[in-house]
Parts: structure tokens; C-alpha cells; sequence
């Protein structure tokens, strides 16, 4: 289940116009961007060439668990997504190429999620059912 508790932006580290906040995912501590208005997550890493090396992905938030579908258009960092309900539970994952030209692909949610978590392509092996939680990062 999350867990309240995110953190204040890092000014000076992560991705510019996001907050920073640790989360917890099968028991591996990461450091997220989080994209939780339409606008950030319309933006999310397009025409990002590599993420700060304090920076371990972006999580994507909802306010209400919904079938969602994630494209590449400019996206230059080849990605791997993982699906999270509203219990925090792992549904899945997808490995997303990147397309900076049309027509790009579509990558549907297997079924309706609050979290998606975008990664860099086999940076992290999680397992279906593992659990993503939130910690403070400050």
C-alpha cells in the first residue's frame, strides 16, 4: 500500500519541473521524478537523453486507478514501464522503445492502475505482486 510521506522538491537534482521523491519497490529503495498533474505526465521524459544520476525513473500518479496507455513519441531513452494498482500491487511491466518519429507505438496498462513507473530498459527486475510504497526523501 503507499504510504504518505513524499518530500519536498530537490532543487538543485533530478528533472527539471519535477518533484523528487524516494519510493520503495519489492524492498530496493529508488529516487523518482513524479508526474502527477496531466501536463507532467503529457511531458514525462520525452526528449530527455539521459536521467541525472541521481535519478532512478519517474513515477506516474493518478487520483483514481484508470486503463491508461503510455507512448515513445521523443523519447530518446529506451524504457521499461511497471504497472502498479491501487493497492500499490505490481500488475505487470512493458519494455517501451524509443520513437522520435511517427507513427509510434502505444503501450496499454493491463488493466487499471494509480502508479506507472518508468525505468531505464533492464535496470530493475521486479516481480508481479511486488509492493510499491513511498518514503520520505528529506
Amino acid at each position: 500500500m503507499l504510504v504518505a510521506g513524499c518530500a519536498a522538491p530537490a532543487p538543485e537534482a533530478g528533472l527539471h519541473g519535477f518533484e523528487t521523491v524516494g519510493i520503495v519497490v519489492d524492498g530496493q529503495r529508488l529516487d523518482v521524478s513524479l508526474a502527477e498533474t496531466s501536463t507532467q505526465r503529457n511531458q514525462g521524459l520525452r526528449g530527455v537523453k539521459e536521467l541525472p544520476k541521481e535519478i532512478d525513473g519517474m513515477l506516474f500518479s493518478w487520483r483514481d486507478a484508470t486503463p491508461t496507455t503510455f507512448g515513445m513519441r521523443d523519447t530518446i531513452i529506451p524504457l521499461d514501464i511497471w504497472w502498479f494498482d491501487d493497492e500499490g500491487r505490481l500488475l505487470g511491466s512493458t519494455d517501451m522503445d524509443p520513437c522520435l518519429e511517427e507513427p509510434c507505438l502505444s503501450y496499454a496498462s493491463p488493466g487499471p492502475v494509480l502508479w506507472a513507473l518508468e525505468t531505464p530498459l533492464d535496470a530493475f527486475d521486479f516481480s508481479p505482486g511486488s509492493s510499491l510504497t513511498t518514503v520520505e526523501t528529506g
